[in-house]
């Protein structure tokens, strides 16, 4: 146990902190001016395409095709996205699209003449497949020739939402303090379930006693607050993949750690990343922007008369309290039901047809509510739960592209990680888009489909781990047309 924790439960954020330095006044505009000096473009490999909420105005894919990285990265940005949504794969599917996309990414990169360095996004909450991508992204980078990375730096915090990492141990901020992220709820997913909190034990734990916690660097606060030329020297440690876990509880923090690296990559030095999602922005020095306006959303775009799509899949229970709160607060909106038992044990067709037609008559006067039954359908096998999941994904993707067809919406949110993507990319034909900005401080991403049939249809990523109650019902608030 970190002998820094105290046993009560939940542990004092400030009484935590105490024990390190105060942070630092880092800006963006300095990891900036060293990012543009470099030349360098990170791709980022995002498992759900939450990963996005952090960000703006960068190019996402969700094809990968050498020609989508080439049109991406012709675009002059310090990073562009590629929504692979391996979180949810099986393991064999998630390693052969990350090779994919490593392949077409370097061979684009070479046609356009840029620099590539690659980032691992995945959960802020430590779901996912870990270590398989960064595994294969270092064993593909190995196969076009590129040196093998000296370390991977493993940042899951995300302050907007609540997860800091702190003398290594990753944790959940609550009403009344700090919780283990591994006593979260979060910890008991089907398929990527863990017990350990302490990252450099969690590394252990999914290599299977591979690389024992000994062996995992920590980059914590007191070192980060030390400045980049003390982040420099731990990160002079790594060799031959070494793991990093990286503290994390406020911004200046991962543009410090952005700084040191800056340093050592200048002297030849490579690094993997496996992040949550603010990593990349501080990363590239992009500053925080603001929430988009109503009046930022629809200005380059012609909002048509018809109401929003909200598509509900998450089944957290943040999601199934955010979904309450917006039918209290809008008591008219439009609600169709998917059944999940229907599509997956009965008459799937019938369900889906009586769900498009309702959501169809109800665009026509205002917004509607698509969701799933929220009795979460899964079973003791990790691989038979992901086989439900998606399932069920598939029949909320085919419902999308029928009511897009028959009455094309003002705008479409989709709520949870497998749902928004899977959305995306087939219910709604996003080949590329650009990330605008977020619509709540920190999260919930906007894109610009920029091709497709929902071209000038904005679409709302919305994790469904972050936010409160109120999240989802101001978003709609944002958007609707009433």
């Amino acid at each position: 146990m970190n002998p820094t924790i105290p046993a009560e439960r939940p542990i004092d954020e400030a009484a935590l902190l105490a024990a390190f330095p105060h942070p630092l006044d880092t800006t963006a505009a300095e990891v900036a001016e060293r990012v543009a000096a470099s030349g360098r473009v990170l791709v980022v490999l995002d498992d759900d395409p939450t990963g996005t909420q952090s960000v703006a105005d960068l190019p996402v894919l969700t094809r990968w095709d050498r020609a989508d990285l080439v049109w991406a990265l012709g675009r002059g940005a310090a990073a562009v996205y590629v929504l692979t949504n391996t979180r949810s794969l099986e393991a064999a599917t998630a390693a052969e699209r990350n090779r994919e996309v490593v392949r077409s990414a370097v061979a684009a990169a070479a046609e356009v003449g840029v620099v590539v360095a690659f980032v691992s996004r995945s959960d802020s909450t430590l779901r996912g497949h870990f270590p398989l991508e960064t595994d294969v992204i270092a064993e593909t980078l190995a196969e076009t020739g590129a040196p093998r990375p000296d370390g991977v730096l493993i940042v899951p915090a995300f302050p907007d939402a609540g997860r800091v990492t702190i003398g290594g141990v990753h944790y959940m901020r609550g009403e009344g303090g700090l919780t283990p992220v591994a006593e979260t709820e979060f910890a008991n997913d089907a398929t990527f379930g863990f017990v350990s909190s302490d990252l450099r034990d969690y590394v252990a734990e999914k290599t299977g006693g591979a690389i024992p916690a000994e062996r995992v660097l920590a980059l914590t606060l007191d070192v980060i607050r030390s400045g980049p030329e003390a982040v420099a020297g731990l990160l002079r440690r790594a060799a031959d993949a070494t793991p990093i876990v990286v503290d994390v509880v406020e911004e200046s923090d991962m543009r410090t750690v952005a700084l040191g690296l800056e340093i050592v990559e200048a002297e030849g030095r490579s690094f993997l990343y496996r992040v949550g999602p603010p990593f990349v922005r501080a990363r590239i020095g992009q500053a925080v922007r603001a929430p988009l306006t109503e009046d930022e959303v629809f200005a380059e775009v012609a909002a048509n008369d018809r109401g929003g799509l909200v598509v509900v899949g998450s089944h957290v229970g943040l999601t199934s309290r955010q979904l309450a709160r917006l039918q209290r607060d809008r008591p008219g909106t439009a609600v169709a039901e998917i059944d999940v038992n229907a599509v997956i044990e009965g008459d799937r067709e019938a369900e889906l047809a009586q769900v498009v037609d309702a959501a169809v008559a109800a665009l026509a006067t205002g917004d509607v509510i698509v969701h799933t039954s929220r009795l979460l359908v899964k079973t003791d096998d990790p691989e038979a739960s992901l086989d439900i999941s998606r399932r069920v994904s598939a029949a909320v993707v085919e419902v999308v592209q029928r009511v897009l067809a028959a009455a094309p919406p003002r705008f479409v949110i989709a709520k949870g990680g497998i749902t928004s993507s899977d959305v995306a990319a087939f219910g709604l034909a996003i080949r590329h888009a650009i990330v605008r900005g977020p619509m709540l401080p920190g999260i919930v991403s906007l894109w610009q489909p920029v091709d497709g049939p929902a071209e000038g249809i904005p679409y709302i990523v919305f994790a469904g781990n972050v936010g409160d109650d109120d999240s989802l019902s101001a978003v709609v608030a944002t958007l609707s047309r009433d």
